[in-house]
């Protein structure tokens, strides 16, 4: 088992910046696929990022590119969200996910998961 815990949502302004952060332990696995999913109010959990174990390909959804960079550092088992250019459509749940070892934005391929952040983007 993996063990996920994630920390640094919080309430924010549109146009804010914050930095979401993702500890794992437990059986983790440097060909783990780390990654970011949230799910907005009243919607089903989506895509936001993720990262392949050698911590330089990363893939986006297209509306957080841009504005959203996620990385990781295999050496402490945890991997970050950072969030510039909050908009308040990215008020969401955030969770971190892991356990995918090929490229997947489908939350049903991750097996482990945090228990969320909340995140709020106020205009």
């Amino acid at each position: 088992q993996v063990r996920l815990v994630e920390s640094g949502g919080g309430l924010v302004q549109a146009g804010d910046s914050l930095r979401l952060s993702c500890a794992a332990s437990g059986r983790t696995s440097f060909s783990y696929i780390m990654a970011w999913f949230r799910q907005p109010p009243g919607k089903e959990r989506e895509f936001v990022a993720s990262i392949w174990s050698g911590g330089k390909s990363a893939r986006y959804t297209d509306s957080v590119t841009g504005r959203f960079t996620i990385s990781r550092d295999n050496a402490k088992n945890t991997v970050d969200l950072q969030m510039n250019s909050l908009k308040p459509e990215d008020t969401a749940v955030y969770y971190c996910t892991t356990g995918a070892t090929y490229a997947t934005t489908m939350a049903t391929n991750y097996p482990y998961w945090g228990q969320g952040t909340q995140v709020t983007v106020s205009s």
